[in-house]
């Protein structure tokens, strides 16, 4: 397998409205994440990913961009991100963007023109139609918006001021290859590529299978059937000029597809945010929010079918957060005494992160964080869970259930302001969003000095991975699939092999140890694996 820079490294995701805030207004800034750079560098990730830093009316916190060339007021200005780009450089850090183009503001000077008339150089860059289809969008309602001044529709996947960009038309790739190359011409290290898969619609725009009130889109915008042609030719007018890391969010992408994406021969990205494993077991919409029980053994398949799938073949990520998703202790460990937080986060830590394929961290997971208990919608400041919230009580929800489920779904979970010390040391004045209810046990002045704390194991993990060819490139085998308790794998290279053993249970389990335990998140090493117990072992 070839060897390269991002399959060896260590991404650490930055939300930038949650990360430091420099100049004191409540919002984090690019000049804040800039002076805790050495705090990642400290962790031991080598790659910074940014969430949107670009001009947005923060509708849906900047993934409506209007402008792709400028710097959100809120984060600062180009100066402040040059700066940060360089420091991190100088640190050694690379540093990949948010690339947001199946949809642009609908403050963006593109649509204002589109939008004023039939008639005019950019009145096919949208999607426009004069009737529409069924069709729902991901944050609620219809996914058509009425324009008087053309007395068309335009469509939009997610919210009605995130107009979806029309592929179909060449001007349009142009000028997104055009931008793209603006900041790789600045020095950035490549980008996460939002919906990406969404970017190819079936031109036809048949109704969708209705699901609720609306009809369901995905089969006709998720990997469309221009997909592959457009990110050929993204490929070869801009990623193939830069030594780009390029990972696209896969939304409906199965192996077969992901594949595709990522096969080196095929020329198009370098791997794929693949959500099977995410959605398993996991209250949404589209099941009327029931909570279904998690059981290990179907969780399990989900990665043995990936690995093996993307084995020399492809390059997979490895997630357990980012800032769509909930805090994964809170979701899958044990947090009700501090003991077994603690425990089960390492153990998750290990469960995912010595997989093939390269890891993601995002904020906060190092630390252990947990979801946030919301006492009402005011305190949100997602626009999903708000449409959600408003589409629960719509059904017949009371008020406790819903904001019970959002508190268990919604994606503010993870937004809210990272915590530096115990009275959050995030702003000078009020935040944004409120802070977590455990700042003052979960945070980076806390954990830095316990020897035992979750930041301490982190550092230790990365820096086995990063010390180990093995368990970076080497092969993955699931062992005792159909155990409720134990996740078993060993990874193989060479006459080089791993075992890792992470109990994903309260309960205690017998399993022989064969080899050198180099890393565990309990200070003894007994054949018995205790509650929530990890331990990673090379066979001598």
């Amino acid at each position: 397998m070839e060897r390269k820079w991002w399959k060896e490294g260590c991404v650490y995701q930055i939300y930038p409205r949650s990360f430091y805030d420099f100049n004191g207004d409540g919002i984090g800034d690019l000049k804040g994440i800039t002076q805790k750079l050495e705090y990642v560098k400290e962790l031991g990730a080598s790659i910074i990913w940014l969430n949107p830093c670009y001009k947005s009316p923060n509708d849906d916190n900047g993934y409506d961009i209007s402008n792709y060339r400028e710097i959100m007021d809120d984060f600062g200005t180009m100066e402040d991100f040059d700066e940060l780009l360089n420091k991190a450089h100088s640190l050694g850090l690379k540093v990949i963007m948010d690339l947001v183009v199946n949809h642009t503001s609908d403050e963006h000077e593109w649509f204002i023109k589109s939008s004023s008339s039939k008639d005019n150089d950019k009145s096919d860059w949208y999607i426009w139609r004069d009737k529409k289809n069924n069709w729902g969008a991901c944050f609620g309602g219809s996914a058509w918006e009425y324009c008087e001044k053309r007395d068309q529709y335009y469509l939009h996947s997610f919210s009605k001021k995130q107009p979806d960009l029309n592929w179909e038309n060449p001007e349009v790739r142009e000028a997104v290859y055009s931008l793209m190359n603006f900041w790789g011409d600045k020095g950035i290290d490549g980008f996460r590529m939002d919906v990406i898969t969404m970017i190819s619609k079936d031109q036809n725009f048949p109704d969708g299978v209705i699901n609720g009130e609306y009809g369901d889109a995905s089969p006709f915008t998720n990997n469309g059937p221009r997909i592959h042609e457009f990110l050929k030719e993204m490929n070869q007018k801009s990623i193939s000029h830069y030594d780009w890391l390029t990972v696209g969010e896969g939304a409906g992408a199965r192996v077969e597809d992901t594949l595709s994406y990522t096969a080196p021969e095929n020329n198009e990205l370098n791997m794929i945010f693949s959500f099977e494993h995410m959605n398993y077991a996991k209250p949404q919409c589209e099941n009327n929010w029931k909570e279904e029980k998690f059981a290990l053994p179907g969780y399990k398949k989900i990665y043995k079918k990936w690995q093996e799938g993307l084995d020399q073949k492809g390059w997979n990520t490895l997630y357990l957060e980012n800032h769509d998703q909930v805090r994964s202790v809170s979701r899958y460990g044990n947090t009700s005494n501090e003991y077994m937080w603690k425990k089960s986060a390492k153990a998750l830590a290990v469960m995912y992160y010595l997989m093939q394929g390269t890891p993601y961290i995002y904020m906060g997971q190092e630390l252990g964080c947990t979801n946030t208990n919301f006492n009402s919608i005011e305190e949100f400041r997602d626009i999903a869970a708000k449409n959600d919230y408003a589409v629960m009580l719509s059904r017949g929800f009371s008020k406790e259930d819903a904001l019970r489920l959002l508190n268990l779904t919604s994606r503010d979970n993870s937004r809210t302001p990272f915590a530096w010390n115990k009275d959050g040391g995030f702003t000078t004045s009020t935040p944004w969003i409120r802070y977590n209810q455990d700042i003052k046990e979960i945070n980076v002045e806390r954990e830095k000095k316990d020897p035992d704390s979750i930041l301490n194991f982190y550092k230790k993990l990365i820096s086995l991975r990063r010390s180990s060819d093995t368990l970076i490139y080497g092969s993955f085998k699931l062992l005792e699939e159909d155990d409720e308790d134990l996740f078993i794998y060993e990874r193989t290279l060479d006459n080089e092999k791993y075992t890792i053993i992470v109990n994903m249970s309260d309960n205690t389990r017998c399993y022989p140890v064969k080899g050198q335990v180099v890393l565990s998140n309990y200070d003894d090493s007994k054949d018995e694996i205790r509650s929530w117990e990890a331990k990673v072992i090379k066979e001598d």
